[in-house]
Parts: structure tokens; C-alpha cells; sequence
């Protein structure tokens, strides 16, 4: 899944060791409120991969983000990314979050099945000592 992501992602990925992070949280590997993974394959080739987070923060943040999606460069648009949505959102137990940037073609899937955009996300990073 991690190897998956890190060549399907394309120029919206993130370095293997923080999708291995997030698969860990997913699976409880590490201590983390837990989530899941899914993978669609196809005669053993795996065609798509998904990794839901849960937040454990009901009520007032999202319940779970959707922090990897991908599928195989070969399999897109046939509609397997709707697919992995619908499966993800039958799996998660409340509202999902994602992070999609401006230019990402998937951006309008996720318009598609309903996600909304209502804040403008700003990041504070500690300085490098």
C-alpha cells in the first residue's frame, strides 16, 4: 500500500516514511484513535488504495480525514475513485475531511460526492533550530 501510494499520488504525494505514519495510525500500529485502509486490485494487480484517519474529535472537527487516495495511473477514469468514495464513506462512522490542492484534477470527484469547501486551510510550522 505505502510503495502504491508513493508512485500513485504523482506530484500530490508524500515521502513513504509519513503514508507508512498515517497507515500505522490507521491501523492502530501506533497509538491513534484508529481508522482503515482499503485496496481494490484487479487479477492481483492493485488498482486503487484509500487510508481513512479517524480525528477523535467528534462533534466539532470531522469524525475522519481522508488523508491518501489514489489509483493505479492505468485505471483511471472508469470510475473506480467513485468507488473507493462510496466504500470509504459506507466504513467511516461520521463526517470525513479531506485535503485536495486547487490544481488536482480529483478535486472535482470529491465536489462531485458532496465535499465543500469552507475554510481556507493556513499551516503554522515551527522554525528549524
Amino acid at each position: 500500500m505505502i510503495d502504491f501510494l508513493f508512485d500513485h499520488l504523482d506530484q500530490y504525494g508524500d515521502p513513504k516514511q509519513d503514508i507508512e505514519k498515517c497507515l500505522n495510525y490507521a491501523l492502530k500500529i501506533s497509538e491513534s484513535f484508529g481508522g482503515f485502509a482499503l485496496m481494490s486490485s484487479d487479477n492481483g494487480t492493485t488498482t486503487g488504495v484509500v487510508i481513512v484517519n479517524r480525528t477523535g474529535m467528534n462533534g466539532y472537527i470531522p469524525d475522519n480525514i481522508l488523508v491518501y487516495i489514489a489509483t493505479h495511473r492505468d485505471y483511471r477514469g472508469k470510475g473506480l475513485g467513485k468507488l473507493l468514495m462510496d466504500k470509504s464513506f459506507e466504513l467511516a462512522e461520521g463526517d470525513i475531511a479531506l485535503h485536495v490542492e486547487p490544481d488536482n484534477p480529483a478535486r472535482y470527484l470529491y465536489e462531485k460526492k458532496g465535499f465543500t469547501n469552507k475554510y481556507l486551510e493556513m499551516r503554522w510550522k515551527q522554525p528549524q533550530q
